[in-house]
């Protein structure tokens, strides 16, 4: 499976940036598995629905129409693209991608996305659990106080309140949950290419991909 590509990796590590670059180079298209979970996020916050209510959660990902086209993405023919990019969300999105039946929710959508070929695939598990099978996977990586520095460049652009000291505890915490989590918990595979981006430019990290592309 030489055209699909995933690059998975923790939060602020520049994978975004990286597998769009990377998928524009290529010509392929770009998947961020991150926005479908924010976007479920996005759905429970609106129903008011309790995070850790497994049936409640079900429910949600049996009723919700999760649509991508290009940039935007879409829930129930609501534009969501702006709202789930804030703290808030990211924080929800992290607690309720914990829950296997979000994961086996999004999981067959993801898939679909990934065989229509020609696919960039960023996530936390899109080497390990979406596409294990995919023979260049990558897994990009940065110090948490340079992850923490880029994802406040971020924030401040949506929330001029953010802080970096609250940035900084909130990736902690998300290492923690996505790392620890018993279902498809972030990990670096045997068979995934280690890159450490802190001390790396954009156009270096593209060119060290490209580098080991199969």
């Amino acid at each position: 499976m030489k055209n699909v590509i995933t690059i998975d990796g923790p939060s602020g590590s520049g994978k975004g940036t990286i597998s769009k670059l990377l998928a524009g180079k290529l010509g392929y298209n770009y998947l961020d598995t991150g926005a479908l979970y924010r976007a479920v996020a996005w759905k429970v916050r609106e129903e008011k629905t309790d995070p850790d209510n497994e049936e409640a959660l079900k429910r949600i990902m049996e009723d919700i129409k999760i649509t991508i086209n290009g940039d935007r993405i879409f829930v129930d023919r609501t534009d969501v693209s702006a709202d789930i990019r804030t703290a808030e969300i990211g924080e929800l999105s992290s607690r309720v991608s914990a829950k296997p039946v979000v994961r086996a929710g999004l999981f067959s959508l993801q898939r679909e996305m990934g065989l229509k070929g020609n696919v960039v695939i960023e996530g936390r598990d899109t080497g390990t659990a979406i596409f294990p099978e995919a023979e260049n996977k990558f897994y990009l990586d940065a110090s948490l106080e340079e992850r923490a520095r880029r994802r406040y460049r971020e924030l401040t652009l949506l929330d001029p309140e953010a802080s970096i000291s609250q940035t900084i505890e909130d990736i902690r915490n998300r290492d923690a949950r996505d790392s620890s989590r018993e279902s498809s918990p972030l990990k670096k595979a045997d068979d995934m290419i280690y890159i450490d981006s802190t001390h790396l430019r954009i156009d270096e990290v593209v060119a060290k991909i490209l580098d080991h592309l199969k």
